[in-house]
């Protein structure tokens, strides 16, 4: 019972990181019906960011807020400099993906060039390394700073969706585009602080999935993917499918691992989604799209 409650809660931890790049990527898709392949490459430059200024010995606090303003920023200019263009000139979503792509090659040799491909530690102020017994299981300080920053992000994107007039703005956006439109709301400003929240929110997980990993140009592309998979496993259109996608997801990776094969494990997310998707195509809390003309 020791074995199964700590593999859980391994599980718990990565998942909600899972979470963090899932929520990205499905706050994106329902407002754009856009996949940003890009995601990931803008949270690694974000979190390199947060590594310049905390290897230069500043706080965590100071990096932080910097990182998340570097990820935002990318994706804003980003989306008024590419994403609005190619959608004035009609393209569709196919070739809106493709932009995507060329954005993360862009950021990918723009990482290398500036930090270098060689694998670098992270310094972060909690450690994976300082772990307290809980009863039959033990938890790190880590662990325990995932399970908080994550919980926080998500709260706090819970609130901004539905509890303020923005976050209105966003679900009717999300909803109906035309319609948005003729009540008055800005949409490309709406649009555009999608991405931003977006962002910062994978560079949250970017930052604390680095000092568990060995920080390098492609360290957040398994994320990524995971991230994916819990988003298409829950549904591509649910914030809080997403989330539970996610924490699903993460579990049974880490019960597999334990108890089955570790090496597999990644494998484990694919085969969830098929047996997912062939009983409901939309995802565990996805509901069927249907597009308004």
């Amino acid at each position: 019972m020791g074995n199964f409650l700590q593999y859980a809660l391994t599980g718990l931890s990565a998942g909600s990181l899972y979470a963090l790049v899932a929520l990205g990527l499905v706050l994106i898709h329902r407002s754009a019906r856009v996949l940003n392949f890009a995601h990931a490459d803008v949270a690694t430059l974000g979190t390199f960011a947060a590594f310049a200024v905390v290897s230069r010995g500043q706080s965590l606090w100071v990096a932080l807020p910097l990182a998340l303003a570097t990820g935002a920023t990318v994706a804003t200019l980003f989306y008024f400099g590419a994403v609005v263009p190619a959608v004035r000139k009609g393209a569709n979503p196919l070739g809106l993906v493709i932009l995507t792509i060329g954005l993360a090659l862009i950021i990918q040799g723009f990482t290398v060039w500036g930090w270098g491909a060689e694998p670098d530690r992270f310094p972060f102020p909690l450690s994976d390394s300082k772990v307290w017994q809980v009863g039959p299981v033990f938890v790190s300080e880590l662990a325990v700073g995932t399970f908080v920053a994550a919980g926080v992000a998500g709260l706090l994107l819970y609130l901004l969706t539905q509890r303020t007039r923005l976050g209105l703005a966003m679900r009717a956006t999300s909803e109906n585009l035309p319609a948005a439109q003729t009540l008055g709301i800005p949409t490309r400003a709406v649009l555009a602080f999608s991405w931003g929240t977006a962002a910062a929110l994978a560079v949250v997980a970017g930052v604390f999935l680095a000092p568990a990993l060995l920080l390098d140009p492609f360290f957040m592309l398994d994320p990524m993917f995971k991230g994916l998979a819990a988003a298409v496993l829950g549904g591509l259109n649910s914030l809080p499918g997403a989330v539970l996608g996610s924490l699903v997801l993460g579990v049974a990776e880490s019960l597999f691992g334990g108890y089955v094969a570790l090496e597999f494990k990644s494998s484990l997310a694919f085969v969830l989604i098929v047996a997912v998707l062939l009983v409901r195509p939309e995802g565990l809390l996805g509901k069927e799209f249907q597009e308004r003309v």
